[in-house]
């Protein structure tokens, strides 16, 4: 990309030379257009990959492109959690392990921005892919592709609105912890405000891969947030199916957050719902034994800056099914972690981090519970 810009801008300023050798010859609309290429010069000069500057553009187009590389380096202690510290693989036999190091640079990810003024309002674009594809193979995989038109409305796929974005927990791990809604899907989405904190949202989205149903999820969503205090609510209704039983598949989220002291943050999330678990980051089973699966969960997390570049945390999440979900030779309804972090900003794009994570879960036939622990070291560089 920049070796590209660098010819670009070679070409352009060779051009502009040759342009104003002639340019004592020309009439005034000659000297009009060496004036847009010199525009055009200056803007090239000016752009900056990654600067989220929108300074790049293609007619009226403005772009970013935004994005970064993150190594990953882990030791799992008593069962190996993949990429992902999937706490489900916990208490597999498969899965044991006297001691395991694994790494990762499939989290890296690249996106594209745009944005487009129009007689209708702003439309902007969105295309981001990461290097999660299936079967750990480190190839794209479409994350969003949407667009928006205004300030009201987006289209295409984004993260579901029945998800609490603002109150998410920070960790080093891709998944975060248990107990809160995370998927990506299609939808058709209206947004706009009450008053200058407040905005509420509604969707027509897909469902969610699990719940297996070709019937659209209808989803609501109002948030206050000024801040310092954080307050939001969503609620989903849509159908799920498992052969040729279908049931209601409904949820609501509650969701929390203050700044009580400078650099300080706390933050809580509840989830609950019936055949809801394909919504949620253990990924429970929505229908068991021809019967909607319940499920509540919550996370609650702890954050502190501690100066300009250091900045540690907690969190904590847990799920609860009443019906259990099979992993292979176990299955679990209930599941828990724990991650403890911390992050050093070494530049502006320069992030280091840590972090020690605990997963425990049930075998629900049985009553054992299982527990494992990882050790996690990243190296983040933003563009």
């Amino acid at each position: 990309m920049i070796a590209k810009r660098k010819t670009a801008l070679l070409l352009a300023v060779s051009a502009l030379g040759m342009s104003g050798t002639a340019a004592f010859a020309q009439d005034a609309q000659t000297q009009a257009e060496l004036d847009a290429l010199r525009a055009r010069v200056e803007a090239l000069e000016a752009g900056k990959p990654g600067a989220g500057t929108g300074d790049l553009r293609i007619g009226n187009t403005a772009l970013d492109v935004y994005g970064y590389v993150k190594a990953d380096f882990f030791f799992d202690t008593d069962f190996e959690l993949g990429d992902l510290a999937d706490a489900t693989r916990i208490g597999e036999p498969a899965n044991a392990t006297s001691g395991s190091f694994g790494a990762t640079v499939r989290q890296s990810r690249i996106g594209l921005r745009t944005n487009t003024p129009s007689a209708i309002g702003d439309i902007s674009g969105q295309l981001e892919v990461d290097l999660f594809a299936s079967g750990g193979n480190a190839e794209f995989r479409l994350r969003h592709a949407n667009i928006r038109i205004g300030d009201n409305w987006l289209i295409g796929q984004y993260w579901t609105n029945f998800q609490p974005l603002d109150t998410y927990p920070t960790t080093v791990e891709f998944n975060g912890p248990v107990g809160i809604p995370f998927a990506r899907v299609p939808q058709v989405r209206y947004t706009n405000t009450l008053g200058s904190n407040t905005t509420f949202a509604f969707s027509i989205e897909e469902n969610v891969g699990g719940s297996n149903s070709d019937d659209p999820v209808l989803t609501g969503s109002i948030e206050y947030n000024n801040g310092t205090y954080i307050g939001r609510a969503s609620a989903l209704y849509g159908k799920a199916q498992s052969g040729a039983v279908e049931v209601d598949q409904t949820g609501f989220t509650l969701s929390a957050g203050i700044r009580p002291w400078e650099g300080g943050l706390f933050q809580v999330n509840y989830v609950d719902g019936e055949a809801l678990g394909p919504y949620l980051i253990a990924a429970g089973d929505a229908i068991v034994n021809g019967q909607a699966n319940d499920v509540d969960g919550f996370t609650v997390e702890f954050r502190q800056d501690l100066g300009a570049k250091w900045n540690v945390g907690i969190a904590y999440g847990q799920e609860n099914y009443d019906l259990p979900t099979s992993t292979g030779t176990l299955s679990f309804t209930e599941i828990e972690t724990i991650h403890v972090n911390a992050f050093y900003k070494a530049t502006d794009n320069l992030t280091f981090s840590a972090e020690y994570f605990y997963g425990e879960r049930n075998d629900a036939p049985t009553g054992r519970t299982f527990d494992s622990d990882r050790i996690q070291l990243a190296a983040q560089l933003n563009f």
